[in-house]
């Protein structure tokens, strides 16, 4: 009998979710306004040396609120699309007002989330044409620069754990295709996968997930993107294959577009799953 898709399988995975099923298919009214009374994090950069690249890059870091380097932390690599660049996460999806807001109502395992630039070349700038040959390449290189360079770099010098259990990637669109990638892609890297309306980058299903078996080995997989949005075809796929052969994963279809409105609810959602 084939898995229930959407959030339930939130059960399957054995969570324990602080919202209930009428609440799970949308972000509660407020859920991205800057709330005065609470507690907040830190926004800060990191610049990191690239030998992929063969560059000094950039990352942005969300450092949550009680930061202390006295702790260890997990992390979550949050990537974006490919118009965007490390800030397009803060300029369009506001995560630092979202988790904040979740950590203010305990909802939240403490982390620490790096924002990358995913177009791993030395002028990466998002400049003319963004679908030019060479930057959607520099997307698909960014995976070594990500494994190899940014990885390492936080890992040696901010307070995180250094296993699989302990991180995270997801991304939107182009990020999204990415995460699927990178994250199916070493298994032995991350525990935690969520692709966000993932883009036609997204490998196809037998290329993502050639021993099937082996995705069950995540803590979570999740595969999201808006009811109106033109690129679901490349989510569905993933989620018909992976129910095809048995494999647990959250398939979530919520209302609307290829928009920041979709991302910041998933963003809202998947951050309350992961490192639990």
């Amino acid at each position: 009998m084939k898995r229930l898709t959407y959030l339930v399988l939130a059960l399957i995975f054995g969570y324990h979710l602080s919202f209930s099923q009428d609440e799970i298919k949308q972000a509660p009214q407020g859920f991205d306004v800057v709330k005065a009374n609470i507690q907040h994090g830190k926004i800060d950069s990191i610049l990191y040396k690239s030998e992929t690249v063969g560059t000094t890059r950039k990352a942005i870091v969300y450092y949550p609120p009680g930061y202390s380097t006295s702790n260890k932390y997990p992390v979550l690599y949050l990537l974006h699309g490919i118009g965007g660049d490390e800030k397009e996460w803060l300029r369009h999806g506001t995560p630092q007002i979202i988790l904040d807001n979740l950590y203010a109502q305990n909802k939240l395992a403490p982390m620490i989330v790096v924002m990358p630039n995913g177009r791993a070349m030395k002028d990466d700038r998002m400049v003319g044409n963004m679908f030019d040959p060479e930057k959607v390449e520099a997307f698909a290189t960014f995976e070594k620069d990500l494994l190899n360079d940014l990885i390492p770099y936080v890992e040696k010098n901010l307070p995180v754990y250094s296993n699989r259990e302990n991180r995270a990637l997801a991304g939107l669109s182009m990020g999204g295709g990415q995460s699927l990638n990178f994250g199916l892609g070493n298994l032995d890297t991350f525990a935690w996968v969520g692709g966000f309306s993932s883009a036609p980058n997204t490998k196809t299903p037998e290329e993502l997930m050639p021993e099937p078996e082996k995705v069950k080995s995540l803590n979570l997989l999740w595969i999201s993107c808006g009811d109106e949005d033109n690129l679901i075809t490349f989510s569905k796929r993933t989620h018909d294959y992976l129910e095809d052969h048995d494999i647990p994963h959250i398939y979530y279809v919520e209302p609307g577009a290829h928009t920041f409105d979709v991302w910041k609810n998933d963003l809202y959602l998947f951050s309350q799953l992961i490192f639990k």
